[in-house]
Order: structure tokens, then sequence, then C-alpha cells
């Protein structure tokens, strides 16, 4: 598969929000996302993937005044633990940034007096949900009630997580904050709104269009846009950590206006310093855009982002991959359950290597949700990558070291075997391209258990003794399809791959390297790449508790 090399391919991830450590949950969009770009560098496209730290909203005021610290500092401790988890993830951003930057500032302000000067903003009177007892507006997170719609108990002041629905935070059913648990009462506020209403037939041709868009999320919005479109509040009352809106003094942009601007800014950053121009991704009818999300930011990415980039002269998305939730065991992640694991503490135990293979071995380009089960995590290490793939790759190695001082020669003949995984890596290169990770790893398996069948069914440690130089051309051979599965496998196991081609001799291979052109050339030393997991670990893993001696300084009589 060779690069088309037509477009610059800008490729970004959902940006994690800055009042947390990251989760196994949020690690299957960067793991989906690493792979998909590590493959288009592997066949020499011009791809660009950056993400950003999602900075801005009351949450992460709240979280701040409550750790008794200003929100910069809170935004920096946990930008830099998110770095240092997407590091040890192998997640390899081009550019990691931050919402909270010049770049996003400039970029906020120049998209909304866009639209404001083409009559696409206004102002109005609106009922806002006030704690009394807060003293503060409550936003969309720190409002809870029943859904409006499907009546479902505890949902978030916006979007229900049961049925999808987007909201305002007064239409929910008997509300209650979040923060003291008391009943809010309404305000009148003035707010900006963005006319989304005006975008309805706009939107619903570029979506009709994008023959990239998977269709059971495009019904969805279809069926958002009949229902009718209401316009957008994109302004928030102080207290608040945000950009200020031109002009005000306590009105700011709501987080999720400059949020997604947080993708432009970010490439913006990296353009800057690498002598790049941010409007070839941006404004660049040749340029393909794709933003990998999850199913809970369908409404924001498929209406609200796109009308604010066709409103202000930006180019719309290519592709809007969209996956599922994770479950854990079958459960939905918990703390309470035992199933709620960030990614430092799986890191403590496991190699993220494991988990980055087995979540490639689930994900397709459907909308689908995954499980984490350990038992099968634990078969899929043992069964697939150690006994299949690790153990044919390092069989290989050993015996041509042993036997013939790592010296590889010719190759032997076999035009079936050959034919085969010619075939077959070619469909794993299609397969990558179209997310359809699962079906990749199936296939790579499928050349690694051809490699174990040759090797075991020609004996070389039987035919060694009478034909040498049959043995060298079938270890020659060999050798071949553990480098092609080097490169095969590289998008999903980084580290094994670069190992392996350190062992081959052999670096910073390409896709166009997949081939049986390697002959006269000496291989380095073979190691052991992949342990197989220990039975104990199939059990749900018991990760260590942080226990905290506190003493009782003061003792009063609650308010309430």
């Amino acid at each position: 598969m060779k690069a088309t090399k037509k477009h610059k391919i800008l490729v970004t991830s959902a940006l994690p929000y800055a009042n947390g450590p990251i989760h196994i949950g949020h690690l299957v969009e960067y793991i989906q996302v690493d792979i998909f770009v590590r493959f288009l560098r592997l066949i020499e496209e011009d791809v660009l993937f950056v993400c950003a730290d999602d900075t801005h909203g009351a949450p992460i005021e709240i979280k701040a005044s409550e750790l008794g610290i200003r929100p910069e500092q809170l935004i920096e401790k946990v930008y830099n633990e998110h770095v240092q988890d997407f590091r040890d993830f192998l997640i390899s951003f081009d550019n990691y940034h931050t919402t909270h930057s010049p770049e996003n500032k400039h970029y906020s302000d120049l998209i909304f007096t866009r639209l404001n000067d083409k009559g696409l903003i206004y102002t109005k009177d609106v009922e806002v949900t006030y704690c009394e007892h807060c003293k503060r507006t409550l936003p969309d997170r720190y409002v809870k009630g029943k859904c409006p719609k499907c009546n479902a108990p505890d949902q978030y002041g916006d979007v229900c997580e049961n049925c999808n629905a987007a909201y305002k935070t007064t239409d929910l059913i008997d509300p209650y904050c979040v923060v003291c648990k008391n009943k809010p009462i309404r305000k009148i506020s003035t707010h900006y709104f963005f006319k989304l209403s005006k975008f309805s037939r706009k939107l619903e041709s570029w979506l009709k269009k994008n023959k990239n868009l998977q269709p059971e999320i495009k019904n969805f919005v279809f069926n958002w846009i009949n229902n009718g479109l209401e316009d957008w509040n994109i302004s928030r009352d102080g207290p608040y950590f945000g950009f200020k809106i031109p002009g005000e003094e306590n009105k700011y942009y709501y987080v999720w206006l400059d949020a997604p601007i947080g993708y432009i800014a970010s490439t913006d950053n990296y353009c800057k310093k690498h002598g790049l121009k941010t409007e070839d991704y941006w404004n660049n009818k040749g340029s393909r855009i794709y933003h990998f999300i999850g199913k809970d930011i369908i409404y924001f990415h498929f209406l609200f982002w796109p009308a604010m980039l066709l409103g202000s002269g930006f180019e719309l998305p290519y592709h809007i991959p969209v996956h599922g939730f994770l479950t854990v065991n079958g459960e939905k992640m918990s703390k309470s359950r035992g199933t709620f694991f960030t990614a430092r503490e799986f890191l403590q135990k496991y190699n993220p290597e494991y988990l980055r293979y087995y979540y490639a071995g689930l994900l397709g380009s459907k909308m689908s949700d995954i499980d984490l089960s350990f038992n099968d995590f634990r078969k899929k290490v043992n069964n697939e990558l150690a006994a299949n793939l690790g153990n044919f790759c390092y069989r290989v190695l050993n015996f041509l070291n042993r036997y013939f001082d790592g010296e590889v020669k010719g190759i032997d003949s076999n035009k079936k075997l050959i034919g085969e995984i010619k075939k077959l890596a070619k469909n794993i290169g299609k397969n990558y391209n179209a997310l359809n990770f699962n079906e990749a790893v199936k296939d790579i398996l499928h050349i690694s258990s051809l490699g174990n069948k040759y090797f075991q069914d020609n004996e070389p440690w039987k035919l060694v003794n009478g034909d040498r130089e049959k043995t060298h051309r079938i270890l020659g051979l060999c050798v071949n399809i553990v480098k092609n599965l080097s490169i095969l496998i590289q998008p999903i196991l980084p580290n094994f791959s670069s190992n392996l081609q350190k062992q081959l001799d052999l670096l910073n291979l390409k896709w166009s390297d997949i081939n049986f052109e390697l002959k006269n050339h000496k291989i380095g030393k073979e190691e052991i790449l992949i342990m197989k997991m220990e039975e104990k670990e199939a059990q749900k893993p018991q990760f260590p508790l942080s226990l905290k001696v506190a003493r009782i300084l003061d003792v009063k009589d609650h308010p309430n």
C-alpha cells in the first residue's frame, strides 16, 4: 500500500478534561487513534496528530477552589499527569497542547467575531439554574435531575446518558445542586446565543454528501435536525474559569465553544514551531481532518462544531469516527464495584502494549461498546501474543543464530506461502485504513500461524543435519516473514516492533518494506520479547489502596 501524498491529514482525539486522571476507558480512544496515525506514518502519508487538555469551565474553577489553589495550578498539575500517562501508553501525539493558551484565545475571539459580524450571534434574557446556597449559577455538570425526555434519574444538565437527548439545565425534572444537594432556583440572566437553527439545511447537506461518516451516527443526527435545532447558548456567568467574551466583565465563553477550537489552536501551536501554516490544514480543500470521539459527544461534534466551522470559514471534517464505551468484566466502570482503573494503576501491573493489543482486537469501524474481560485479556496475551507471534519470531531468530551465525543468504521459493502472505498483508493495510483493527489483528495472527506451521512442517532441527543449504533457505523465508510481521504489527505494538527490528538489525522499516527481499544480511542477538501472564492475573486485578491518616482539628454542626 503506497501513500498518495495528495493530502495534508490532520487527526485529532477528543480533549481530555483537566479535572482528573486518564483512565482505561479514555484509553480506548487514544489507543485507537494512535494505531491509525502510526499506520498512516508507515504508509508515508503527510499526517499530523494533535490534541490538548480541555481546561475551562466551572468544574475546574470549583475543584481548584475546593483544593485551595488557583485553576492555573490545577490544570498544570493535571496536564503533566496526562502527558506522562499518554507517553507511557505509547500515544504518539505530534503536539499535545492546552485550551488555556494564547492560540486558543486568538481563535476563539476570531470565530466569535466572524459569527457575530455575520449576524449569527445575538443576546437574550434566559432563565438559569442558580444555587442560593453556593451563590452561583450552576453549570450543566453541577445540576442533576430526571431527564425531561426519558425520565431517567440522576442525569446531568446538558445531555442524558440514557437516551442521548440534549436539553437545557432548566428542563431537568426535580433538579438538585451536585455540590450541596439543595434544590436550585431559577434566575434571569442575559446570554449570548449562536444561531444553530440557521444551519439545519447546510448540516443536512454535509451529512448526506459525506460518505465516510458511520450510517448509524448519521441517523441519530438527522433525527435531531428533523426535530428542529435550537439556538445554542455560548456564554456562562462568572465565577467561571475561561476566556472572557470581548467587551464583557462577567460573561465567559461556554467551555464547549472554545474546547473544539482547541483542535485549531493545537495545530497552530505546532505549525508555529515547525515553520508550517495552520491554514494548510484548516482552510484547505485538499486537507483531510479526522476527529475521533466517543458516542457521548456526538451532538457537539456533528452539529455545533461543523456549524461554527461553516459560519466562520473553516474546512469541515473529512471523517468523525465514533467509538462506544468500555465495560470491565461485563460491568460499567465503577469505583464501588472495583472495575474503575486509572491508566497509572493499570501500568503498575501490566505491560501497556498488552492493553493496546487487546483493544485493537476488539475495535472495528462501528460504534460498538467493548468489554475488557481480564480472563480473556490473559488468554489473548498468552495464546496469541506469546505463544503465536512472540514464539514464532523468537524461535526463528534463535535457530538462525545457533546454526547459521545469524546470516540470511537466499530464501525458499515457496510461491504459495509468499503469495498468501502478500494477499493477507494487503488486507491488513485496507483494514487499518478502514479502522477495522479487529480484522487486521486476525490476519496478522494468521500470517504468524502460517509461519509457525511452515517452520514446524519443515522440521529444520532434523533437516539441518542432512541438508544445511535447504535448511538455510527455509530459515531465510522465515526471517522475511518475521521482518514483515514487525512492520504489520508496528501500529499496535510499537515497542515490540522496534525491539524486534533491532534484533533483525533493521531500523525504521516502512510499509513499502513488506516484501521477501531480505538476503545477504546478518541479524543481531535474539531475546524473548513477550512473556506469558501468570494464571492468578486472570482475576480482577487488586490495585494498591491509597491510605491516608488525618487529625481532626475542629467539629461543628452542619449548617443544614
